[in-house]
């Protein structure tokens, strides 16, 4: 009697969580993989400087404070990628990514157009963050006008 108790109980844990988690099908990750939308990567190592930090938190805050809509809506995707991580590696190949990197890409239709922002964004995060933050801001405002 005390074994038919506990696997019922067991039995009933297992299909309370079971019922919350949704799977994703086919249909549903194509949808999301083509979908019109801006992704703002921002690349980093394992050590990282002073720059590198103001380039993810200035990044960080432009699309917080100006594109918190667009975040929320997914037509802006922000990802924060450690290269030193395994997981990462495929990422890190593709965009041919071997230090800290910060990409504003647009996706359309299917087809991704690659903008790589890491010059600028070295040129100007820590010094001249006002010009960062504007030059990353028309960068998007370009990119959104074409979604």
């Amino acid at each position: 009697m005390r074994e038919l108790f506990y696997l019922m109980i067991t039995t009933l844990v297992l299909v309370s969580c079971s019922n919350g988690s949704k799977e994703k099908t086919g249909e549903n990750q194509a949808e999301e993989t083509l979908s019109n939308r801006i992704e703002v990567l921002y690349f980093h190592g394992a050590q990282r400087c002073i720059t590198c930090r103001a380039i993810e938190a200035n990044t960080g805050a432009l699309l917080d404070s100006l594109y918190s809509k667009e975040k929320a809506d997914g037509r802006i995707i922000y990802k924060v990628i450690d290269i030193s991580k395994k997981e990462n590696e495929a990422i890190a190949d593709k965009y041919e990514v071997t230090w800290s990197s910060l990409f504003v890409n647009s996706w359309i239709d299917g087809k991704e157009n690659v903008n790589n922002m890491t010059e600028f964004g070295f040129s100007n995060a820590k010094n001249a963050p006002d010009k960062f933050k504007e030059g990353i801001k028309s960068k998007i405002d370009e990119l959104l006008k074409q979604l």
